[in-house]
């Protein structure tokens, strides 16, 4: 009975975390200011406006918004009671302190005493549970359910069910029930939290006043408070004066509105914005330049390939030591090098090299095209015929891949695993083939492409799959590797591991952060001995800024703004 349960509510969890764990299709002036390029040091002063870019967006609502531009730029006016720092973990935000018990089922929050809403009242438990419930109600109402399940967040529907019960003890301090054991139960807690008062105290009217889509008035606790808002044009924020600690120095923060990433990447050209964020891989020119300042940080864009269990050949010890030679034949440094112009981090293993839950002996399999023979040669595989490919059973070793070739870097990277794995005596054949005469498809052509190549892999028409994955930062791998999962389609390799499945059961139930520490270095031994998967890596991004803004920022791919209270204007650049 309790396995049943663990696999019900792992199905729950995984379709909850779809918004970071869907196969991903993506990567389809002003005069320089001489004085910008003076080495010269400079103190934090108050004062000027930054201009930040964003996408439609159909709503200023924080728990309802489906635009991830949106979602980023409202960390500026609204908080959550923890958010993720620079190593995955949580880090307080409105909560001061916090104390896990029942083995993870309940969660004692102490907040701030100093938070002020915008509008001047006292940060209240009362808003924690009415932003629990509201949310708790958009993910059970018809009326909610559809955007609901499309919003941006931790604030999942199944995420939000394991939360039982909402305890208020007294105005600082509240305590937060889950059905049962969960390692992700800080995680879930960085949603947004929304004043009460503001909508009514509680109750359905006050809920659905809570969920408007239209005329939202966002009053948070950020550093930065709503000033205006243009529909489809832009929205002006102001530094909020009453912020505990110490005051934005930047007086004014404006999102303004455009059609999409292109454009947003040519109106920073021409300074129409002070930021922008990367896409694709080729951004070197814009670090060249003295008047534009570079972060860079890892996305939570990962690359792999996948393996067809439903193939003898990588079933069983034989095929787990084919999985392992084609891991040590491919050069993934030379991938990042030669395809994504060094924009890339290896990895062995689908978690965020920030993570504080990457194990230390994470990478294990450099490339080793030595090792790589040697391993298929301890399994008698030969080539009889002496024409460069080994024989399995008599046959020619021959792996279809299948990849989205009208995506160049998709295109790019199988070329280059055909050429590695060649090396080692694998024929690969990569489909769908292109055309060597057309470079440029249509956005019709690509989506579909993508279709197709989405279809072929639930019909498992392949041998081996080069794909990725927009992974969530709540950790939770159960969607690809778990056998409860090859019903639904997401562990659509069909690897079934019982040792496996009570792994990333044990990294999903373990109740304190230690224990889940402890649990994910053991899921990760597992996976680097089993390899479903060969990891290639994580894409990274960067943060352009006009170099003007100064101070410390630290982007990431869960807030590309973050620090961006800290950052400062000089009076000459003002």
């Amino acid at each position: 009975m309790r396995k049943k349960l663990i696999i019900l509510m792992i199905l729950a969890l995984t379709m909850a975390n779809l918004i970071g764990c869907q196969l991903d299709q993506e990567d389809l002036g002003q005069e320089k200011d001489e004085e910008l390029i003076e080495e010269k040091k400079y103190s934090p002063e108050t004062g000027g406006e930054i201009i930040l870019p964003l996408t439609n967006f159909s709503t200023l609502n924080p728990l309802m918004t489906e635009n991830s531009s949106y979602y980023f730029f409202s960390k500026l006016i609204f908080e959550g009671l923890f958010e993720f720092d620079q190593d995955l973990d949580l880090e307080n935000k409105l909560a001061e302190s916090y104390e896990i018990k029942d083995d993870g089922r309940t969660i004692d929050i102490k907040l701030n005493g100093d938070v002020r809403w915008h509008d001047g009242e006292k940060l209240r438990a009362e808003d924690v549970k009415f932003t629990i419930d509201a949310i708790k109600y958009a993910s059970s109402n018809s009326l909610y359910t559809a955007m609901f399940e499309n919003s941006v967040g931790s604030y999942r529907p199944s995420n939000m069910r394991r939360i039982v019960d909402v305890v208020v003890v007294d105005q600082e301090n509240i305590s937060i029930k889950f059905d049962t054991s969960f390692s992700n139960n800080l995680e879930v807690l960085t949603f947004p939290i929304i004043p009460s008062h503001v909508f009514g105290g509680s109750g359905t009217s006050a809920y659905r006043r809570a969920l408007e889509i239209e005329d939202y008035l966002p009053i948070g606790t950020g550093p930065f408070k709503f000033q205006d808002y243009e529909k489809m044009k832009e929205i002006t924020l102001l530094a909020n004066e009453d912020f505990r600690g110490s005051r934005a120095h930047i007086d004014k923060v404006i999102g303004r509105v455009f059609e999409s990433e292109e454009d947003i990447v040519q109106a920073f050209e021409t300074r129409e914005v002070n930021v922008a964020t990367t896409i694709g891989v080729d951004w070197e020119k814009y670090t060249q330049e003295d008047s534009i300042r570079s972060i860079d940080f890892i996305s939570s864009n990962y690359e792999f390939l996948g393996f067809n269990f439903s193939k003898d050949i990588f079933t069983g010890e034989s095929g787990r030591e084919i999985r392992k030679a084609i891991t040590y034949a491919i050069d993934r440094q030379g991938i990042i090098e030669k395809v994504y112009l060094g924009h890339g981090t290896k990895v062995d293993l689908p978690i965020h090299p920030d993570s504080w839950l990457r194990s230390e002996e994470a990478d294990q399999y450099g490339y080793n095209l030595d090792r790589a023979k040697n391993t298929l040669k301890l399994l008698e595989l030969e080539d009889t015929n002496e024409d460069g490919i080994l024989e399995l059973n008599g046959k020619d070793i021959s792996l279809k891949l299948l990849t989205n070739t009208f995506n160049p870097l998709r295109e790019k990277t199988a070329s280059l695993i055909k050429d590695d794995l060649e090396r080692i005596g694998i024929k690969v054949e990569i489909y769908p083939e292109i055309s060597e005469e057309k470079t440029e498809y249509s956005k019709e052509e690509i989506e579909s492409q993508w279709a197709q190549v989405n279809a072929d892999i639930q019909n498992g028409k392949y041998d081996i799959v080069l794909s990725g994955w927009q992974l969530s930062p709540i950790p939770d791998l159960s969607f690809a590797f778990h056998s409860a999962q090859i019903r639904n389609g997401m562990n659509f390799i069909n690897y079934s591991n019982e040792e496996m499945d009570l792994a990333i059961e044990d990294s999903l139930l373990s109740g304190s952060r230690d224990g889940k520490k402890d649990s994910y270095k053991s899921l990760q031994a597992l996976i680097l001995e089993e390899l479903p998967y060969t990891s290639l890596l994580f894409k990274n991004k960067s943060l352009l800024l006009d170099s003007k803004i100064m101070g410390e920022i630290q982007p990431s791919f869960f807030n590309p703004y973050g620090g961006i209270e800290n950052a400062y204007i000089p009076k000459e650049f003002q």
